[in-house]
């Protein structure tokens, strides 16, 4: 007996989308090209770059930045480090570079019951690549040094 493994070249994408664990007829990803529609349908993009990324890439305009070691705890409902907004019902759009810590975030909160919890595809180096997301590659959005 052959066992013939197959990869496909053709992936243009680093992640693969994947479903959700709470809502299990929505996706767990969000792809670049759904990452307005997303946004028009209430997600709060939450960049979890680090400030040196956000520097050099640019920082996303109107997404709530936190540092990805604090993400968990932050958007996660009723810890003592939770934001306010942080509920069961939050519809949280996570990015990272890459997407893959986006995505673990995304599970995690999931697991912890935020169904609304998503991460985008292939993470910030896609938005750049499709010329999607309006970045600002400026010190103006720092308000301390």
């Amino acid at each position: 007996m052959t066992l013939t493994l197959a990869v496909s070249r053709a992936a243009a994408l680093p992640a693969t989308p994947v479903v959700s664990v709470t809502a299990p007829h929505r996706p767990l990803s969000v792809r670049p090209n759904e990452f307005a529609a997303a946004i028009g349908d209430g997600a709060v993009v939450v960049d979890l770059r680090g400030a040196p990324e956000r520097r050099t890439a640019g920082a996303l305009l109107g997404a709530l930045a936190l540092d990805l070691d604090e993400a968990l705890a932050a958007l996660s409902p009723g810890g003592s480090a939770a934001l306010r907004s942080a509920t069961a019902e939050a519809r949280w759009l996570l990015v990272t570079d890459d997407g893959h810590d986006a995505e673990w975030v995304a599970w995690h909160l999931q697991a912890r019951g935020v169904a609304g919890a998503r991460f985008l595809l292939g993470g910030h180096r896609a938005l750049r690549a499709a010329r999607i997301a309006p970045a600002d590659a400026s010190d103006a959005h720092e308000f301390f040094s």
